[in-house]
């Protein structure tokens, strides 16, 4: 099964979601919150993508380990 694409995805969205915590450390500035409402149902999306995403790129480590075993 080919999931390149998906991969490349779920890394993206990932990377934005690290953006916008990182805005929130140093800046105190909610990007999300900023672009949809204060946990508006949309922004509760955009959190819950972010945080499927981060789990589905964990796959990714024992996807990586495995091309090292063979």
């Amino acid at each position: 099964m080919n999931s390149k694409g998906l991969d490349y995805t779920a890394l993206a969205v990932v990377i934005i979601g690290a953006i916008n915590w990182g805005l929130i450390g140093f800046l105190e500035f909610d990007l999300v919150a900023f672009l949809f409402g204060n946990f508006s149902w949309l922004s509760r999306i955009i959190y819950a993508v972010v945080g499927i995403c981060g789990l589905y790129s964990l796959s990714i480590f024992g996807r990586i380990a495995s091309m090292n075993r063979d």
